[in-house]
This record gives C-alpha cells, sequence and structure tokens, in this order.
C-alpha cells in the first residue's frame, strides 16, 4: 500500500485528540485538518468535484507511466545484464533489507512495490524482487508508530495508542517469520502467483484473460506516447546513463503520483471511510480486515486506516484487539497500487510484473487468513504490542529502541545472516 501520506497530518490530529480526549472532536479536527491539494481551484460544488476526479485519473496515468519508466530505463541500463546488476542482492535476506530500509525511509509500500513492479517488467529476476517486497510489508508499519508519537504527552492514552500502532508491527513480523521462509525453500507464493500471473497479464488462452489483455492494451496505448517521448530525450546519453536518468525520472512519477492520489482521495473520501470505519466497529474480525483494506484501497493511504484506528484506540473506547483487524486489512488494500501498476506492461513483461505484484497481494492475503484465523497466533500481535506499550509507558527509550530494532537493526542483521550463509 500503502502510500502512507498524511502522516505528518495524521500526528498533528493525534496530538489534538490528546488534548481534547473525545472521539467527535477528534472527527471534527480530521475534517478541519485535511488536505485538499486542489483548494486553490476556483471551482465550487459539481465542477469542482469533476476537476478533482480527472486529476485523480492523470494521477494514475502518471504512476503508470513512471511505472513503463523504470521498466524501459532499467531494460536500457541492464540490457540482458539484470541478473548481474542486482547480484549483490541474490541472497533473499539482503534483498529482505532493502525492501525494508527503502519503505521505512519513503514510508511507502505502494511506492516501493511500484518500483520493484517497473523493475520486473524490465528484466530483475523474481527470486530476487520477491524478498523486497516482503521487507516492504515491514517498512511501511514505522508510520503507525510515528502517529503513536503524537499522544506522547498524555500517559493513558499514549499507552493504548502505542499499543494500537505497533500491533501493526507484530503482525507484519509474524507472517514474515511464516511465509519467509515457505518461500525461501518451497516458492509457495511465487508459484501460486506464476500460475495466476498469465491470464491477469492477458497473456493466456481464456475469457479472463482476453479480458484483461484489452486491459493492458489500453493503457500501453494510453502510456506509450509519454513513456517513448522520455525514452527518446535520454537516449543521446547513451544506454547506461540514459537508462539510468530514465528509471529515476520513472521513481520520482512514482512519488509524486503516489502523495497527490493519496492527499486528494483523503480529502474526497475520508468521511466516507470513517462512515465505514464506525459501521464495522465489533462486527466481527472479518467485517474488520474487509473494511480497513475498503478504506486503504478507496483512500489509496495506509495512514488515513492509522489515522482513525489510533486515537480511537488512544480514547480508550475500543479496544486494540476490535480494532486490529483494521490494520490487517490496510495491509490488503495497499496491494492495489501494485496491481494497477502491473498492467503498465506487456508482453512477456507484463507477466512477470504481474507476477511480483501478485506476490506482494497474496503474502498479505495469506497472512490475514492464516494469523487471524488461528486463535493461537491471532493472539500474538496484540499481546506483543500491549507488553511492549507498558515498556514505553514506563520509558519512552523504547520507542526509539523499538523503532531502530525493527527498521534498521533487522536489516542489518539479515545483511550479516546471508553474509554468514555465503
Amino acid at each position: 500500500m500503502s502510500r502512507d501520506t498524511g502522516g505528518s497530518t495524521a500526528v498533528r490530529l493525534e496530538d489534538n485528540v490528546g488534548k481534547q480526549g473525545s472521539d467527535d472532536d477528534f472527527e471534527k479536527q480530521f475534517e478541519e485538518e485535511k488536505k485538499d491539494p486542489l483548494g486553490f481551484l476556483p471551482f465550487t460544488g459539481t465542477a469542482k468535484s469533476v476537476a478533482e476526479w480527472v486529476a485523480v485519473a492523470l494521477a494514475v496515468w502518471l504512476l503508470l507511466n513512471g511505472v513503463g519508466m523504470i521498466g524501459d530505463g532499467f531494460k536500457m541500463a541492464a540490457g540482458d545484464q539484470a541478473k548481474q546488476l542486482f547480484a549483490f542482492a541474490e541472497n533473499p535476506f539482503v534483498g529482505l533489507a532493502i525492501g525494508i530500509i527503502t519503505t521505512a525511509i519513503i514510508q511507502s509500500s505502494s511506492t516501493t512495490t511500484s518500483i520493484v513492479v517497473g523493475m520486473l517488467a524490465g528484466g530483475l529476476p523474481l527470486e530476487i524482487a520477491v524478498p523486497m517486497l516482503f521487507g516492504a510489508n515491514i517498512g511501511t508499519s514505522v508510520t503507525s508508530t510515528l502517529v503513536a508519537v503524537g499522544l506522547a504527552g498524555n500517559k493513558r492514552q499514549f499507552r493504548n495508542a502505542f499499543s494500537m500502532a505497533t500491533v501493526h508491527d507484530f503482525f507484519n513480523l509474524l507472517a514474515l517469520l511464516i511465509f519467509f521462509p515457505l518461500e525461501l525453500f518451497f516458492g509457495v507464493l511465487s508459484k501460486s502467483a506464476q500460475a495466476i500471473a498469465p491470464s491477469l497479464s492477458g497473456q493466456g488462452d481464456n475469457p479472463v484473460a482476453s479480458v484483461f489483455n484489452v486491459v493492458g492494451d489500453f493503457i500501453d496505448t494510453i502510456t506509450e506516447p509519454l513513456v517513448s517521448l522520455a525514452t527518446g530525450l535520454v537516449e543521446p546519453l547513451g544506454n547506461v546513463w540514459g537508462g539510468i536518468i530514465l528509471a529515476v525520472l520513472g521513481i520520482v512519477l512514482i512519488l509524486v503520483s503516489i502523495s497527490f492520489i493519496g492527499n486528494l482521495l483523503n480529502a474526497l473520501l475520508v468521511g466516507r471511510a470513517q462512515e465505514i470505519l464506525h459501521a464495522a466497529l465489533g462486527r466481527g474480525v472479518f467485517t474488520g480486515v474487509l473494511s480497513g483494506a475498503l478504506i486503504t484501497a478507496i483512500v489509496q493511504s495506509s495512514s488515513t486506516t492509522t489515522a482513525l484506528a489510533v486515537p480511537l484506540a488512544g480514547s480508550g473506547k475500543f479496544k486494540v484487539r476490535e480494532l486490529f483487524p483494521f490494520v490487517v486489512g490496510a495491509n490488503i488494500g495497499t496491494t492495489i497500487t501494485g496491481l494497477i501498476a502491473a498492467f503498465s506492461a506487456s508482453g512477456v513483461e507484463a507477466e512477470a510484473a504481474m507476477t511480483g505484484a501478485l506476490v506482494h497481494t497474496m503474502f498479505n492475503l495469506f497472512s490475514a487468513i492464516v494469523i487471524l484465523g488461528i486463535p493461537f497466533l491471532r493472539e500474538l500481535p496484540p499481546t506483543g504490542s500491549d507488553w511492549l506499550a507498558k515498556m514505553a509507558d514506563r520509558n519512552k527509550i523504547y520507542v526509539f529502541v523499538w523503532v531502530a530494532g525493527v527498521f534498521f537493526v533487522i536489516p542489518i542483521l539479515a545483511v550479516i545472516i546471508s553474509n554468514a550463509l555465503s
């Protein structure tokens, strides 16, 4: 997912909630604080609404172009040497570390996934890409932890909010412990994705493939002009430097477009997202997961899901265990961006790109099914987050120890393990 946009806004909101201590006040502040990226337009009513949705469509178009540029740029720079170029990441632990650190820095698993999908379309081997996608799930968890810090001034609310925030971390770490070894030794997710990808990328001989082939052709048609123009502009620089610049341009387009989409949909639909959340509260695990996925897919920002759930836990009105399924659902909802990005590729590259996007989707979907479906496993994340919140409540140093440990020490250990095994 998610683009984890709106993090700073969410922190300000948490601070307001901490001062006022009421869910009603939080909702009022949320309405006041939400950003409107097109607020400068002199339109109102229907004209403004049309302009906003046109802007969303243009941003998605730029996202698809960005993915295409990364793929073409990677092919230009690497040629047939893609595997050799990323030989340092052949060890899965190194790929995992790259995914964690990259996502923790840019705070957007959607961006990392889109970039990796573009690289797959450019020839990056799947076995190198998959660990990066796993790492993206861990790295994105830092956002919710930072959101909870906004309530540090209120001891009671901070404890509940920090537990709510870090339950996401514990869930993602548990999912990694379960599925990373399964993928490492048996290729469970990659083999499943490879079986489905041909149909979704329009490469198979069945009605489903035919439908997606039309979709892929349409996306290829609308993105080809800009990607070709950008490619033509960098070609005089040579394959290596031209390819690098083209890929960097693609990354910039992805960063900008995902950020814009998240902010604009947040402004447009956050009220609807709140309605979905409140309607689903107390209705069970499945409803919670579905609502979290739907909210994240609607506003294209897992930060919004967090910003809605963390203060509710902080206020004490809802327990972490009741809200836990929402953040699990956010993991699923945030994979939509990668699937959309995969349609920007065509031909054989389309199948590779779709396979990577499906691996990310299956990882999050299967993790939710396994962990939430087994009572013993379902209890581990909230139990761990409650324990950590108690420690952090006594001494805030544990907050920094946790953030540094999960998002930087684990990647370093992964590299050390890879060196020991090589």
